[in-house]
């Protein structure tokens, strides 16, 4: 069976080596949705894959923070990416052009890192991250499989390379919820939400 929670964020960024000069030549935004589509042959104690309320903390956290930032690619001009941070407190850098299909990857990796480091307390069993959709307009999406989130022939994505800014990280429940990810520490998801 599988489950799909989505969530929201409104980002700006550049895409640099697009065919459309408009998007690599000029700062603009997008209104976001992301789809996060999970699996399982198996029902929890409440009849259900995931609950839907879990994915309320950190899953959330990590993709809302896009939400009212600038994404940035570490490989851009070194003079943009200090401007855009000196005069945005909300922005994310990522070792990858922020296209729709790399914030699909990255966001792919950063949940499926989460959730195999997550314990569960309701009976939750064999749950994978089967696929994430990020729509970047009404009419257009990347859908990101393990197989492509892995594939450093589209562009490697080491966790370590992404950064976020400190307005960023201000809104999560935990402060050190990056950290955590990155060096592997545990989550237990909570007894009730």
């Amino acid at each position: 069976m599988i489950i799909r929670k989505t969530f929201k964020f409104e980002n700006a960024h550049i895409v640099r080596g697009c065919s459309t000069v408009k998007c690599r030549s000029s700062l603009h935004g997008h209104s976001y949705r992301v789809e996060l589509l999970f699996e399982s042959n198996f029902l929890d104690n409440g009849q259900m894959v995931y609950d839907f309320g879990l994915m309320k903390q950190n899953m959330k956290d990590l993709v809302e923070s896009f939400d009212h930032a600038i994404t940035l690619w570490s490989e851009d001009k070194a003079t943009y990416v200090e401007d855009m941070k000196k005069h945005s407190a909300r922005w994310v850098e990522l070792p990858v052009s922020p296209s729709a299909e790399q914030f699909s990857r990255v966001i792919y990796l950063m949940i499926d890192r989460l959730l195999k480091l997550t314990s569960t307390r309701n009976g939750e069993k064999e749950v994978k991250l089967n696929s994430v959709i990020v729509h970047e307009t009404q009419t257009g999406y990347a859908q990101c499989f393990s197989e492509d989130a892995y594939n450093d022939a589209m562009g490697k994505i080491e966790l370590e390379k992404i950064v976020f800014s400190d307005a960023v990280q201000n809104d999560w429940h935990s402060k050190n919820l990056w950290v955590d990810v990155k060096e592997g520490h545990s989550f237990i998801n909570p007894e009730s939400v």
